[in-house]
């Protein structure tokens, strides 16, 4: 039997492939850090607390992780209608990874931070 040489398109069906595509796509991770310290918001105070998110990317991205099952779309029909957006369970699991994305930060970039 004849092995091939792996390739990085032979690596697209990877699970740690499809984490790591969803959590690098631009303003993912800051998304999921503002709703893991404050718990579920809506759509305009998300968007406030991004700063120069588009309306549009922020529903692109609002609704990947919806359709991926990281994040929970709970809407009210009220006037005008109430939208919130939590975390899911499942992404409760990266808990810990987010917490220390958190520490690091502040350790590098914080007040009194070196960054280097």
């Amino acid at each position: 039997m004849v092995r091939r040489k792996r390739t990085a398109s032979d690596n697209t069906h990877q699970p740690l492939t499809k984490l790591l595509e969803i959590l690098s796509s631009r303003w993912t991770l800051l998304l999921l850090h503002w709703l893991h310290t404050e718990g579920p918001k809506r759509f305009g105070e998300l968007k406030r607390r991004l700063g120069a998110i588009s309306t549009k990317t922020l529903t692109e991205r609002l609704r990947l992780l919806e359709a991926e099952g990281w994040v929970s779309r709970d809407y009210e029909p009220t006037i005008p209608p109430r939208v919130t957006y939590a975390l899911t369970e499942k992404v409760l699991e990266l808990d810990a990874v987010l917490t220390e994305l958190d520490r690091i930060a502040e350790r590098w970039y914080g007040t009194g931070g070196t960054g280097a």
